[in-house]
């Protein structure tokens, strides 16, 4: 299992979460193995939106095998992009899970809701995180 956490610079376990995925600084991937044991930890930069907007991310993570992202805030467009690719999209609350340490603790023990429709971003600044 790979899953991608948007986080600040250095990235890492220890890294803070970023706000929202796709103004994160990177994406730390953690690879679990099948016994939730930590396996791999890789930091991936956040792609230029330019061409292709806010589904680059998507597909940057989709090339790079992910089967999850844990996010604290993201658009309608990405959430269903995620869907449409089969990566799961968990939302975590920011203010009490603050780095990727506290977000894969949360992930292995089954404390994280899957993201829904009525928790996206309106764009303009319409954040609920």
């Amino acid at each position: 299992m790979r899953i991608a956490i948007p986080t600040d610079n250095p990235g890492g376990m220890q890294a803070l979460r970023s706000e929202h995925f796709g103004h994160c600084d990177l994406f730390t991937i953690v690879e679990l193995d099948a016994d939730n044991n930590i396996r791999t930890i890789e930091m991936i930069p956040t792609p230029e939106h330019g061409a292709g907007g806010c589904m680059v991310p998507v597909s940057t993570l989709n090339s790079a095998k992910v089967n999850a992202i844990v996010v604290g805030g993201m658009g309608a467009k990405p959430l269903n992009g995620f869907k449409q690719v089969g990566i799961d999209v968990y939302w975590a609350d920011r203010s009490i899970i603050l780095d990727t340490a506290a977000v894969i603790e949360n992930f292995v023990a089954g404390k994280l809701t899957m993201m829904h429709a009525d928790q996206v971003c309106g764009g303009g600044g319409n954040c609920h995180h």
